[in-house]
């Protein structure tokens, strides 16, 4: 049920959701911060069985959203957790206006676990803003849907035949990881997105783990320069 992929981190696969239509994957991240408290990453359905492996963890202290997308199942997991903190970004506050969240999450990450998990906030499209976060000590990078990673198996199983050329077509596929074409075609101020893509390169990665395809392991770096390779080109025709 929990898959570890570091130190105190794991990632549970949850149930498929359609997304107008076509179908996709759903997962979950758990980071056991250094206060013994669970931070949970994009919540997945609640199960009784996910639940136990949850709470063999630790204590639930925080449930993450990181875009408006990524909101679905946060009400049971909070009727479930009630003394965990809800985050998200502004997006996701506006659209969730009946929960009541702690803090709107951006580049600074809140003291709780400032120092452990870093953010990254992508506000640069207009489809869709978020936050990318950085786990220290497993190395490893967390993105909601800037990269979608979908294995041909996947696809051959889920997507019809007219879906499976789309998926090709938009680059988001194992071995190119692009973020979809509604982000790219929609994204602006693109330096600012860049120097950020910078630092999280030059940190030296080792996992990168998206909410939809497959997770990277041991290569972050050169994925992360395969998956945004339609940003950092841009970048080398302008130098």
């Amino acid at each position: 049920m929990l898959e570890p992929l570091g130190p105190d981190i794991w990632v549970a696969e949850g149930g498929i959701v359609n997304f107008f239509g076509f179908a996709y994957p759903t997962r979950m991240v758990v980071v056991r911060l250094e206060n013994g408290g669970l931070w949970i990453w994009s919540p997945v359905a609640l199960t009784d069985e996910l639940a136990e492996s949850v709470d063999r963890l630790g204590p639930v202290r925080h449930l993450v959203s990181p875009n408006k997308l990524h909101h679905l199942f946060l009400p049971e997991w909070k009727e479930a957790y009630p003394d965990a903190a809800l985050w998200g970004p502004e997006e996701t506050i506006g659209k969730r206006q009946d929960l009541t969240f702690a803090g709107a999450l951006d580049d600074d990450p809140p003291d709780v676990w400032a120092g452990q998990i870093d953010q990254y906030h992508f506000a640069n499209s207009s489809f869709l803003e978020e936050t990318v976060f950085y786990h220290r000590s497993s190395a490893t990078v967390i993105f909601a849907d800037l990269s979608e990673n979908f294995s041909e198996a996947f696809l051959e199983k889920h997507w019809s035949w007219w879906q499976r050329p789309i998926a090709r077509l938009w680059s988001i596929v194992e071995g190119k990881g692009y973020a979809p074409l509604e982000l790219r075609a929609t994204f602006r101020n693109r330096e600012t997105a860049r120097a950020k893509l910078r630092d999280l390169i030059a940190i030296g990665p080792r996992n990168v783990v998206m909410a939809h395809g497959e997770i990277v392991r041991d290569d972050g770096t050169a994925f992360l320069r395969q998956a945004f390779a339609w940003l950092l080109k841009e970048e080398r025709r302008h130098s």
